[in-house]
C-alpha cells in the first residue's frame, strides 16, 4: 500500500518586473536539504543552482529562474522563504551614527517589497545621436560573470546589460555585437557617459527595508536601509 501525500498550501505572488501573478507553494524537505547542502560547499555557483532549482520547483516549474532579472529571483526567493521558515528572521545590524555598534533587530519579511528608484529608465542617452537600451542582468547573466576584481565584474555586467545601441537612424542589437566591439564601445566612453551607466544599475528595482536602530552605547536612534538579497540573510 503507498502511504499518502501530504498536501502543501499555496500562494500567491506578483513579479516586480512583470505584474504577472505567480503560484507558489513554501520549501519541502528535499528543498531545504539541498539548500542546506549547497551552503555548505561555500560554492557560489553551487548555491546559485540550488536556489534556482528551489524556486522552478516551488513554482511548479511555470517560471524559469536564470531567465529572470535579478531582483525577480530575490524576491521570489525571499516570499518561498518567509512561508517555508516564517516571517520573522533575527538580524545584527550596524549602528548608523558610530558604525562600529551591532544590535539584533527582528524583521518582518513579508513586509520587504522590490522598490524602484523615481525617474529611473532603461534608455541612456549618451549624446544628442547615441542612446543605448539597457536590459535587466537575469540571473543568468550575473552567474556567468567572471573577473579578478570588482571593476572588471562591472563592465562585464554592463556589457551583458546593453540590450541595444542607436545611433541615429543605425540601431545595434545585442546579437549582432561581439564582446570586443562592446568592450571598445565602453571604453571610448567619458565618465559622465559611465555615471550615467552605472545610476541605471543603482536605481534598477531592489529589495529594500527601513528599521529604526536604538544605539545602547551613545541612545542615538537612527535609520537603517536593507538593500539586495544578502542583508536579509546576515
Amino acid at each position: 500500500m503507498a502511504l499518502p501525500k501530504l498536501k502543501t498550501v499555496t500562494y500567491t505572488l506578483k513579479l516586480p518586473s512583470t505584474g504577472d501573478e505567480i503560484k507558489y507553494r513554501p520549501f519541502l524537505v528535499k528543498e531545504q536539504k539541498n539548500l542546506m547542502i549547497a551552503q555548505e560547499t561555500e560554492d557560489e555557483k553551487v548555491i546559485q543552482t540550488a536556489i534556482a532549482q528551489s524556486i522552478t520547483d516551488c513554482t511548479f516549474d511555470k517560471i524559469d529562474p536564470w531567465e529572470l532579472p535579478s531582483f525577480d529571483v530575490e524576491y521570489v526567493f525571499l516570499k518561498i522563504r518567509s512561508k517555508s521558515v516564517g516571517d520573522k528572521i533575527e538580524l545584527n545590524v550596524l549602528c548608523p551614527d558610530d558604525e562600529e555598534t551591532r544590535v539584533p533587530v527582528t524583521v518582518d519579511l513579508s513586509e520587504i517589497e522590490c522598490t524602484m528608484h523615481v525617474g529611473h529608465s532603461n534608455e541612456i542617452e549618451l549624446t544628442e545621436n547615441i542612446t543605448i537600451t539597457m536590459k535587466y542582468p537575469t540571473f543568468k547573466d550575473i552567474s556567468v560573470i567572471t573577473g579578478d576584481t570588482e571593476s572588471e565584474k562591472m563592465f562585464e555586467m554592463i556589457k551583458q546589460s546593453i540590450d541595444q545601441v542607436v545611433d541615429g537612424e543605425d540601431i545595434y542589437e545585442r546579437i549582432d555585437m561581439s564582446n570586443e566591439e562592446l568592450g571598445e564601445f565602453l571604453e571610448s566612453m567619458t565618465g559622465e557617459h559611465l555615471e550615467k551607466v552605472q545610476d541605471f544599475f543603482e536605481s534598477m528595482p531592489k529589495l529594500t527595508h527601513a528599521i529604526k536602530v536604538k544605539n545602547p552605547k551613545t541612545g542615538k536612534t537612527g535609520e537603517v536601509v536593507l538593500e539586495g538579497f544578502q542583508s536579509f540573510f546576515e
